[in-house]
């Protein structure tokens, strides 16, 4: 082939590719989709992988459901076989890193398989858009390698924020430090025995943010009306400073726990703690009970984030 024709042959595959973006098109399992960036011969995202990407759903008015840009960190999860066809994980497979698309997946679905009720705005029989942005495409062993660095890294800039908060307070001296972190300091001394793994307790918490503002408080929570919390210590019910913390008090005893994000909600946060933040919890251990399980209707403690 000359170089002319060559040249020629190289504008036609481009303009082809061009006019594939941002186009409406379907695959034969009914995934509706529209691509916006993609790079050709970067790796893809297969099935075990771990993907990490900004995602805004939309109901069928473009109205925005939820947008993890506004959330302060990527959305991430196992590439999991598609559940259903048309699902959007199918769609997943065509982007590698820095691939971008919008995916339209039926409502009815989504939600029917995930065992959810259709969320406000959402009507029966529609699409929701599903816009994508792949930040990473990672396998497994590749996602802990790089876990286990984020988190030594944080750890360090964590260490260094408590120091200086308790220093700046007048807490240095009275703070002591378990094996794993987490610092706390006795308001109120407590007669009684510590709690055992496996042991219910019962405890009242108010949970701040260093700069003092309450995200939660087991006193002025409407859904527990006042009333105090219970969990079972080592079955995960609660984040791991948490468990640490409170396995330290005295029956009968207050104390603030300063709880590094490593050991609470790390680089995610939630809607009301901003990513990577330290924690102060304000504890009063009111009682302990030899494995019984929680009373129902007590109200949901802080939770570890279970997505990936």
């Amino acid at each position: 082939m000359s170089l002319k024709n060559f040249g020629k042959a190289a504008l036609l595959v481009a303009v082809v590719a061009a006019c594939g973006k941002n186009r409406v098109q379907v695959t034969d399992n009914g995934l509706k989709y529209k691509i916006h960036e993609q790079t050709e011969g970067t790796r893809k995202g297969k099935v075990g992988d771990i993907l990490t990407l900004h995602l805004t759903l939309m109901n069928n008015k473009d109205s925005v459901l939820r947008d993890t840009h506004k959330e302060g960190a990527p959305f991430q999860m196992l590439l999991q076989v598609p559940p259903f066809k048309g699902s959007y994980e199918e769609g997943l497979t065509m982007l590698g890193k820095g691939d971008s698309a919008t995916f339209y997946v039926s409502a009815d679905s989504l939600f029917t398989k995930a065992m959810q009720p259709l969320p406000p705005g959402v009507q029966k029989g529609t699409d929701i858009g599903i816009a994508v942005k792949v930040m990473n495409v990672q396998t497994e062993e590749e996602y802990k390698k790089t876990q286990a660095a984020d988190f030594d890294k944080q750890k360090g800039i964590d260490e260094k924020v408590i120091q200086n908060y308790l220093a700046k307070n007048g807490m240095t001296g009275k703070a002591q430090k378990t094996d794993s972190g987490v610092y706390y300091v006795v308001t109120q001394p407590g007669s009684g025995p510590t709690p055992k793994q496996g042991e219910v307790v019962t405890v009242h918490y108010t949970g701040k943010l260093l700069d003092g503002k309450v995200f939660d408080s087991s006193r002025t929570n409407p859904q527990a009306g006042g009333k105090p919390a219970q969990f079972q210590l080592g079955v995960g019910m609660v984040i791991p400073g948490w468990e640490d913390g409170v396995s330290k008090l005295h029956k009968g005893e207050k104390a603030t726990l300063v709880i590094p994000s490593t050991l609470a909600y790390g680089p995610r946060g939630n809607q009301a703690i901003p990513p990577n933040s330290v924690l102060l919890f304000d504890i009063e251990l009111m009682d302990i009970q030899k494995g019984q399980a929680p009373q129902p209707g007590m109200p949901q403690m802080p939770q570890q984030p279970s997505g990936r």
